[in-house]
């Protein structure tokens, strides 16, 4: 073999040597490593790395969040019907500073040991005890024994147990698959519990319109009442201030027809007292001369001062002053 031949076989040789030291751990990952089948004790942080060619050989661990799947699970109920779950998920992470321990311990494929097996014992477990009511219907709402929860609590006391390091996230459960027969008689029961629900709304719905109804009639009842106290109210006023305008009219008649009444007193007062300072003998001669001038008849003869003599009187004759002017024609009767 010529020189050329074995250089080139040597550097093929270190070359994939090289190649085979060479390696790359990802990021979320930590690298284990097996020499001769053993487990060493070095592990590696994301990056690239080195190692014997050919005789060590290594294996990434993932140390973030994953979903582990486990389908078609079977489960026996405690009155011995045989369900399936189709899948169930476990959202888990590893402890970085638990990856040797566990790997040690259930190898770098871990999942199979603690939690797809576990999954099958704890689940088979927990429906042994249940009937079919309660894993089907009952245990799948929101509550302290949902399947969720306890398969979530039930795992993780396990792992920590067994494996500390392992934390799982959560767990989510799909609705179980029943026989056909018992799913129909299901369907049923459900068909008649939404009749039922629905009957029963539909009285909420006709009792809430007969309260709506009714408190309407209320409203309206009161409505008018209210109106009518108003109204009512309101002719009180107008016949409160109707009475205060009489009264107020009343007593500005009163009091004009006590000021007229008081000046007509005041005027006949006045006119008494002029007429009692006018009877004086001369100012009630006067007038009896206007009553006797008054008169239409004239009389004559010797007896004449005679007819202005009072009867009632001591026949005082008229005074001789006045008889010459009757005499003269200075008194004129009309």
């Amino acid at each position: 073999m010529s020189a050329g031949a074995v250089f080139s076989v040597i550097l093929a040789i270190g070359l994939t040597a090289l190649f085979s030291a060479v390696h790359k751990i990802d990021e979320g990952h930590t690298g284990v490593y097996y020499r001769g089948g053993a487990l060493l004790t070095t592990t590696s942080s994301p990056g690239f790395h080195l190692m014997l060619p050919f005789i060590t050989s290594f294996k990434p661990v993932q140390t973030t969040l994953q979903t582990d799947e486990v389908k078609n699970v079977p489960c026996g109920t405690s009155g011995g019907v045989m369900i399936y779950f189709d899948r169930i998920e476990v959202v888990n992470y590893l402890l970085q500073t638990a990856v040797y321990d566990i790997v040690k311990n259930f190898t770098a494929d871990y999942d199979k040991a603690l939690i797809f097996n576990k999954v099958h014992h704890e689940l088979n477990q927990f429906c042994s005890v249940h009937n079919l009511q309660e894993v089907y219907i009952g245990l799948f709402g929101k509550g302290k024994y949902q399947i969720d929860e306890n398969l979530k609590m039930t795992l993780q006391e396990e792992l920590t147990n067994m494996a500390p390091g392992i934390i799982i996230q959560a767990v989510r459960v799909t609705k179980p698959n029943i026989p056909e027969s018992i799913r129909r008689n299901y369907e049923l029961m459900e068909s008649e519990k939404t009749k039922l629900l629905i009957a029963a709304e539909t009285q909420k719905v006709v009792e809430k319109e007969a309260e709506t109804e009714r408190l309407k009639a209320v409203i309206e009842a009161e409505k008018h009442a209210q109106v009518g106290e108003i109204k009512f109210s309101q002719k009180v006023k107008e016949k409160e201030t109707e009475k205060r305008i009489s009264e107020i009219e009343d007593s500005a008649y009163m009091a004009r027809q006590k000021a007229k009444a008081d000046a007509d007193f005041y005027s006949a007062q006045r006119t008494a007292e002029a007429n009692k300072m006018k009877l004086t003998p001369e100012y009630l001669q006067l007038m009896k001369f206007k009553a006797i001038a008054a008169n239409s008849k004239i009389y004559f003869g010797s007896e004449i001062p005679h007819m202005f003599v009072d009867s009632g009187s001591t026949g005082t004759p008229m005074s001789s002053k006045a008889m010459d002017m009757l005499s003269e024609g200075v008194l004129d009767f009309e």
